[in-house]
């Protein structure tokens, strides 16, 4: 009997002839053996499965490597699997109970019932995952019962609650030798591809995040496919810890965290001087692009939520409470709101585009396994803006978003960035027409975006990553590490409009419905201020920094001359300190430095007779003496154009 044929269509647009059950294993071997060997999971269909799944019907097939952001997810996913086989071998005498793990943006944790454990197991625990890895042991997987799960996992309570908590009567499983999980997948195909890894650190944890419940060991670490990819990731890492924004933040003043409220940001004075700089700069961008600044509430009903289809696509990380017996939530997104003002008044084409801006803080329900600093908060503000616009006007408002972010970061930052456009996903509301539309709007922006030389700024597209309202563009940016960032953000919604009854008069004189584009380029403020503070090591341009200018007195009786003229740069806006203590010039300078203070200027008996100041820069350059006068005009002036 023959067997039959399926089409596989690649990322390409090439389509290839297979037989019914092929497995993206065997189609990346036929391509080549370099991608076989890298490949650790693939997307069929915009589905994410195992290498060794059969397709059985004609599909989109993309191959995932390490390089792929979902392909880094599955394999640090397996790295956990790995750790947890390891650490029941470990700990054979124990009863381990095994609690939730996730690939996180860095690497992975696994969370473990057992006995406190000790940092120096860790080097144990990598040991035995290293002779996992010789064995080579295939990653198999199976479906069986609720039944079956519940009477294996008799013994863990933690794979009991949460095999109870899955629906339906089937769960999936993936064994390993002699460990077997329960795990939706999917996997690398065994465990010889996970070459090179390092368990990072101990914590605590509680069973999914709830203080009432019992403690857990919390191991993280990270994993690559080989060892130079570790060693130089170990090398960042070590780079990165002596600009880690919260040691910075800490030494210099700038912010704190507390356990009262995990996932928030404590700004202090200093670190507030930096947020409304920021907002300040967009602020005066909004007046010039054409951008309405509004204030919107925290908190709104269940019905605005399910109106937007929040409700049924995000809910598990909206903040909900009860307020007057209704289920009510903090706003993860201003999208909704800005909908409502929207409807406040009749429209009409010649109204529109409205761009409607909003710094309103926003709280979303991360777990708190994956919080880190200001990089991954649950409260944060974003400079998030809306434009309402025709379908004539949606080219010409994309160019803009794209020239906004382009001035931002090329022009006012000076960083390097690179651009992708997230597709359709699986799950999504509206028509395959209003989604072309969307993704081809978005694509001439990206096709008419230019480099500093002219050329077509190149971009990336991620089949199926878009919101499920809309396809977006991501911009990435390029810190001084070369660590790369997602910030900024182009996304066109059809939706949203639709959804909440809102419409204009056409100058046909009938009712159309406007499109919507979401569009932040800082992104989240507190985010995008922990990337400054680790691309600058703290050291922030003169228009950012918290104290520009710091005079310091060489004794007492030049204290009145410090004053006055800090008194004059202050009045001109400058933000200036005196050092007035009866300390050494050498130790007043050194403290100067490391407050990263950009000027510093000493006063004494010759510069009070010549109405000086003499300048030093904060990475001991010494500039010289200066009219106190001439000095104030350069400061400004190198604030008011932004330099960096």
């Amino acid at each position: 009997m023959p067997t039959s044929k399926i089409f596989i269509t690649l990322p390409d647009g090439s389509k290839k002839e297979y037989h019914a059950g092929v497995t993206a294993l065997e189609i990346a071997k036929g391509i080549g053996e370099r991608l076989a060997r890298d490949a650790v999971a693939a997307k069929v269909n915009d589905e994410l499965v195992d290498l060794k799944k059969p397709i059985h019907k004609d599909a989109m097939l993309k191959i995932l490597t390490f390089k792929d952001k979902e392909g880094k997810g599955v394999f640090w996913h397996s790295a956990s699997h790995l750790m947890s086989q390891a650490v029941q071998r470990v700990f054979k005498d124990q009863d381990i109970g095994l609690g939730v793990g996730f690939d996180v943006e860095d690497g992975f944790y696994q969370d473990y019932g057992m006995e406190t454990l000790h940092p120096d197991m860790l080097e144990k625990i990598e040991q035995e995952m290293k002779k996992i890895v010789e064995e080579k042991l295939e990653v198999e997987q199976r479906d069986i019962s609720k039944k079956q799960a519940l009477e294996f996992y008799k013994k863990d309570p933690y794979k009991t609650e949460l095999t109870n908590d899955i629906p339906g009567n089937i769960v999936s499983m993936y064994k390993q030798g002699e460990f077997d999980n329960l795990c939706k997948g999917p996997h690398v195909p065994n465990t010889s591809c996970i070459k090179a890894f390092k368990l990072m650190k101990i914590a605590g944890a509680y069973w999914r995040g709830d203080s009432k419940n019992a403690q857990l060991q919390r191991i993280y670490g990270v994993a690559f496919p080989n060892k130079d990819e570790l060693k130089a990731y170990l090398h960042l890492l070590e780079q990165a810890s002596l600009r880690d924004h919260r040691k910075l933040g800490k030494e210099l003043d700038l912010i704190s965290f507390h356990e009262e409220s995990p996932g928030s940001v404590f700004y202090h004075p200093k670190g507030t001087v930096i947020f409304n700089e920021l907002q300040k700069f967009v602020r005066e961008e909004y007046l010039k692009r054409g951008f309405s600044e509004v204030v919107t509430p925290l908190v709104y009903d269940k019905s605005l939520w399910l109106t937007s289809g929040h409700w049924e696509h995000y809910k598990e990380h909206m903040f909900t409470l009860n307020v007057d017996g209704r289920e009510v939530s903090l706003k993860p997104m201003n999208c909704p709101s800005h909908c409502l003002i929207y409807k406040t008044s009749t429209k009409s084409y010649r109204d529109l585009p409205l761009r409607i801006a909003d710094f309103a803080s926003l709280h979303r329900n991360e777990l708190k396994g994956v919080l880190g600093g200001m990089t991954r908060v649950r409260k944060f503000n974003q400079d998030d803006a809306h434009i309402f616009c025709t379908i004539e006007q949606l080219s010409d408002e994309l160019n803009a978003c794209m020239d906004f972010a382009n001035f931002v970061y090329n022009k006012v930052f000076k960083m390097e960035y690179h651009l992708e456009l997230s597709t359709k996903p699986e799950k999504s509301l509206g028509s395959e027409e209003q989604w072309k539309i969307a993704e081809d709007a978005l694509k001439n922006a990206l096709e008419q975006n230019k480099d500093n030389d002219g050329n077509r700024r190149e971009y990336k597209i991620n089949p199926g990553d878009g919101a499920f309202y809309g396809p977006k563009i991501d911009l990435h940016i390029k810190d001084a590490l070369g660590r790369s960032w997602q910030l900024s953000t182009i996304q066109v919604d059809f939706q949203l409009p639709g959804r909440f009854g809102l419409t204009y008069e056409g100058a046909d004189g009938k009712k159309h419905t406007p499109i919507m584009v979401h569009r932040a380029v800082l992104g989240s403020l507190d985010r995008f201020i922990g990337i400054l503070i680790e691309h600058f090591a703290g050291k922030f341009p003169l228009w950012l920094s918290p104290v520009q200018v710091r005079l310091l007195t060489v004794a007492d009786r030049f204290d009145k001359y410090a004053h006055d003229v800090a008194k004059k740069y202050k009045e001109a806006g400058l933000r200036v300190e005196v050092d007035d203590r009866t300390e050494s010039i050498g130790r007043k300078v050194r403290e100067a430095q490391l407050a990263q203070v950009n000027y510093i200027l000493v006063v004494g008996e010759q510069e009070v007779n010549n109405g000086t100041v003499t300048v030093r820069r904060r990475d001991n350059t010494i500039v010289g003496e200066k009219k106190a006068e001439e000095f104030l005009q350069e400061a400004l002036g190198e604030v008011k154009e932004r330099r960096v």
